[in-house]
Parts: structure tokens; sequence; C-alpha cells
């Protein structure tokens, strides 16, 4: 029987949704405040889900310290108080949550202990959120 763990974690990034692809008007419409030039921050709360089987000798699907360990190195040390537009993953991309979303989910995705990464969901704000579950 397949079980699932789940685990929140905070991140405070900031932002400017942008692409070169379009004119400065063209972003304006797409984009509006969030195309401001100087960027606008945003608490973000990414839950990773993960699931599997439950090991009969600890009772887990995955080791919470092991998680953390990871999301910490993986996650919170390279987005936590970040320009999310600086960062390599969005050179190609705009950093939009969705965006963020599949990129956190890509950088878990082959790196967990045990258990299978299930979904990513990453709260903006108390009305939008974002999910990844993969391809």
């Amino acid at each position: 029987m397949r079980a699932y763990f789940g685990r929140r974690y905070l991140v405070s990034a900031s932002h400017r949704l942008h692409t070169d692809a379009l004119t400065a008007e063209e972003n304006q419409a797409v984009y509006g405040k969030c195309n401001n030039p100087h960027g606008h921050g945003h608490n973000y709360m990414v839950e990773v889900l993960v699931g599997g089987v439950v090991d009969p000798a600890t009772g887990m699907v995955v080791n919470l310290a092991a998680l953390d360990e990871l999301v910490r190195a993986r996650i919170l040390g390279r987005f936590d108080h970040a320009n999310l537009n600086l960062d390599p993953l969005f050179a190609n991309c705009v950093p939009t949550t969705e965006n963020l979303s599949r990129a956190v989910f890509a950088l878990l995705k082959d790196a967990l202990p045990t258990g299978e990464l299930e979904q990513v969901r990453v709260e903006e704000t108390e009305n939008n959120f974002f999910e990844c579950c993969g391809e």
C-alpha cells in the first residue's frame, strides 16, 4: 500500500515577469504590475509531497531529516532571499511561479533518499498556487 508524506518550506524571493520576446507594451499588457522594472517579492510556501511504500523498519516513506537536508541544499540555499531572474534555471524562461514549481520538482525528483516525488505545490499568495506533478 502506498502512503504519502508532505512537508512545507518558506522561500522568500523576488522576480520580474518579463520576456525579451515581447515589446515593453506587450510585457506590460501580459504581466501588469508584475512587470515592474525593479521586480517584486513573495513569501512562497513550497510544499513537497513524497509517496512510496512505508519502510517496515522505520515506519516512514521518507526520513524527515533527510528530506529537510535535501530541500535546504537544493531549494532553500538556492532560492531563498534570491532574485529568481538571476538564477541560471531561468536564463531562458520567465521566472513565473509555474516555472518555479517545475524547477523545484526537477531539482528534487531524482535526489530523494527514499520514496518518489509525487508533487510540488507553490503558494505565491493566499489566492494563487501552482502545482507540478512531473511530465
